[in-house]
Formats: C-alpha cells, sequence, structure tokens
C-alpha cells in the first residue's frame, strides 16, 4: 500500500510540474505572437475562409457482459465490507446496468 501511495504521489507531482510548464511556454509563445501581429498591418494578417470542423464526439465503449459481472463483483464486495452503503450500491450497480 505504501509503495501504491507513492506512485500515486509521484504521478501527481510529475503531472502537476508539466501541466506549470506547459503553461509558461504557451503564455511565452502567445505573447510572441502578440508582438508579432502588434507589428503587421491588418491587411497583412491572413483571412480565415472557413471555420474549422467541429470533431466527432467519440463513440461510448462497449462493456462486455463479462466485465460487467466483474464490477458487479467488486461492488458487492466493497458493500459487505461496508466501504458502500446500500444507496451508493444501488447507484453504482443501475449505472453498471445502463451501459
Amino acid at each position: 500500500m505504501p509503495g501504491l501511495l507513492r506512485g500515486v504521489a509521484r504521478t501527481a507531482v510529475i503531472s502537476g510540474t508539466a501541466t506549470a510548464v506547459s503553461n509558461r511556454v504557451s503564455r511565452r509563445q502567445a505573447g510572441r505572437w502578440a508582438q508579432q501581429d502588434y507589428g503587421q498591418p491588418a491587411a497583412a494578417q491572413p483571412q480565415q475562409a472557413y471555420s474549422a470542423p467541429a470533431p466527432a464526439p467519440a463513440p461510448e465503449p462497449v462493456v462486455s457482459m463479462d466485465t460487467k459481472i466483474a464490477q458487479l463483483k467488486e461492488l458487492a464486495e466493497l458493500k459487505e465490507q461496508g466501504v458502500l452503503s446500500e444507496a451508493e450500491f444501488a447507484a453504482q450497480k443501475s449505472r453498471l446496468l445502463e451501459l
């Protein structure tokens, strides 16, 4: 268990650092582009003739019956251990069966 927590903590730190660096690079690049655009006249800036098409929504994943049964068994075990209340179990069970 301590190894799992250590791995989760390490992943969180790495993810946070990567996000901070990425945001800083994006802001710096946007500032450079703004300076370049400011120096050019409006007529020299290219006009976009069309808008980009919206991305297609991702299809919902198909969950096999074996996977659903395994997840229901895990939920039942969590309920027996007292981790889930009866209401939480019922809500999760209905969500699983809708997929």
